[in-house]
């Protein structure tokens, strides 16, 4: 097991994944917090039969999968939703991360999650790294990525803890505004002085 966890996040549109890939081909094992969220709502998994007890039978497709459309819009619209949905989720996908982090053997280990202040699980890490850009980039990138408009990325920003607070509680903050060579810089430095922690 790694002893070292760095807990990486930033918003959307800020290059988390540019970061935890290149992370990846350094040999470094990457925890997805989204990916994990995925897997536990799976067809038969008990986090989704717990939803479709809660928010009804509309909750699941016809296949019986998660019904991410019908979901998303009403958790959207109702914080009430919303806290019910993650009472459901989050305990279940810490657990899994817990199990994985345990199972890490790369010198360090990079536990990605967009909520890693939100949910807490940044007390899971030893170090917080935040990926930080502009909100022009971020509505930019977002929008030519997922093929939304604009409008609705700033309403998906505006739900997210600030770029602000996010920034006041990371150990650690790379600025991703310019080419992805300077990126890969900053990820370059941070790798060396994680490796240097992790052997203490």
């Amino acid at each position: 097991m790694s002893g070292f966890t760095v807990g990486l996040t930033g918003g959307i549109g800020s290059g988390k994944t540019v970061a935890s890939d290149w992370f990846s081909t350094q040999g470094i094992d990457i925890i997805d917090a989204d990916v994990i969220a995925r897997q536990v709502v799976n067809k038969g998994q008990p986090a989704l039969l717990k939803i479709a007890d809660t928010f009804g039978q509309q909750a699941l497709q016809n296949d019986g999968t998660l019904n991410r459309a019908y979901l998303r819009e009403i958790i959207f619209n109702d914080p009430n939703a919303k806290k019910q949905l993650e009472q459901i989720t989050h305990p279940i996908i810490r657990n899994e991360i817990i199990q994985q982090l345990f199972q890490s053997h790369s010198p360090y280990n990079i536990l990605v999650s967009p909520l890693l202040f939100e949910t807490d699980q940044h007390q899971l890490t030893q170090r917080t790294l935040l990926i930080d850009t502009s909100k022009a980039l971020q509505q930019q990138r977002a929008s030519q990525r997922d093929q939304q408009s604009i409008e609705k990325i700033k309403l998906i920003i505006s739900a997210q803890m600030s770029r602000q607070d996010k920034q006041q509680r990371a150990d650690d903050i790379v600025l991703n505004t310019g080419a992805i060579e300077d990126l890969y810089h900053q990820l370059f430095l941070l790798h060396q002085r994680y490796l240097t922690f992790a052997t203490r």
